[in-house]
């Protein structure tokens, strides 16, 4: 178990998720007969269906796969957290929603101008945390997120055709944008000692870890049924972002025309969703999740190769060490 150094406060143990009134007994019930251990960001971690998810999430899990009923329509958006999820639940909407909003005037008013990407494309797990989800409240097809492991996704999701879209980001980019996540989450506690994260991290102690695992479900998945899930690398849209939006909205059903792709839809698109004009829009720097959560969390930086601003090479030869070992022969590289 980590401690965190000098006086901080400990991280809120899995007794006060088990009080909260919100929670259904059959999740108190499986949340009590877990093991967990303290994780490095803000709540304990625990051991489920093969990977560590955090307590006050829990209840979501269950919840997916017991009520979820997906439909040929569906579009999920998943990753491991923080691979820049934003930036492409931002792209997503923008280009199922692209015909609707075509016209300058009709751009004027995109909702994207007004509201976090987080809340136009919640994800899964948090929509249905109470014991009977309604899902007729939400606009069809469905548009939802998740960092669930493709072991744990409902079997609906699975047995139908619906469309995954897995983002992929380099491990240790990823830590590190973990790492300043959480620590930017809980500034009271004080900064989170880097090389202890680091330690969890190799170990596969993190959100919806190990890492390797997650990556590995979706990438085998992709192999086997690339016509159900896209696999992208954040590295690869962030070099050539234009094909792979022509790529994206081909896979999800809604290709450009040729008229749209002679006028700059696909640029209009990209400029759109951009890291520079979502994060100097209002709501964004300013408003907060439905969650409750402040939205300029969600924007920090997202350069590739940024870990070497945070990291020693050492450190960076650790995480490579241990993907090196968990990924051999899988055919992918980090």
């Amino acid at each position: 178990m980590t401690t965190m150094q000098g006086s901080q406060t400990r991280p809120p143990s899995r007794a006060k998720y088990l009080r909260d009134n919100g929670m259904s007994q059959a999740c108190k019930d499986l949340l009590s007969s877990l093991p967990s251990e303290e994780d490095w960001v803000a709540a304990s971690l625990c051991p489920c269906q093969g990977f560590w998810f955090p307590s006050p999430l829990l209840s979501g899990i269950p919840a997916c796969q017991n009520h979820f009923q997906a439909h040929t329509s569906d579009i999920l958006l998943v990753s491991n957290p923080k691979s820049d999820t934003t930036w492409l639940k931002a792209i997503l909407f923008a280009l199922l929603n692209c015909a609707k909003y075509s016209k300058s005037d009709s751009q004027q008013c995109h909702p994207l101008l007004t509201q976090n990407p987080h809340d136009l494309m919640p994800f899964l797990e948090l929509c249905v945390e109470q014991e009977n989800p309604d899902f007729a409240a939400f606009a069809s097809p469905w548009l939802f997120a998740t960092h669930l492991p493709y072991s744990s996704l409902p079997q609906s999701v699975r047995d139908s055709e619906c469309k995954l879209v897995y983002l992929c980001r380099n491990p240790k980019d990823t830590f590190v944008s973990l790492w300043h996540f959480f620590d930017k989450l809980s500034p009271e506690k004080g900064q989170i000692p880097l090389p202890d994260c680091l330690d969890n991290f190799c170990r596969g102690m993190s959100f919806y870890g190990p890492y390797w695992d997650h990556v590995l479900g979706y990438h085998r998945t992709s192999s086997e049924m690339p016509e159900k899930v896209l696999f992208m690398m954040y590295e690869e849209m962030k070099e050539g972002p234009h094909s792979h939006v022509w790529r994206l909205a081909d896979f999800m059903g809604c290709p450009f025309s040729e008229e749209e792709l002679r006028d700059g839809t696909v640029a209009g698109i990209l400029r759109m969703c951009s890291f520079d004009n979502l994060s100097a829009l209002e709501v964004n720097k300013s408003g907060k999740l439905s969650t409750g959560q402040e939205n300029k969390l969600f924007f920090r930086r997202g350069e590739v190769g940024d870990w070497v601003n945070h990291m020693s090479a050492e450190m960076g030869e650790k995480i490579d060490g241990v993907m090196e070992e968990k990924l051999r022969g899988s055919g992918l590289k980090l």
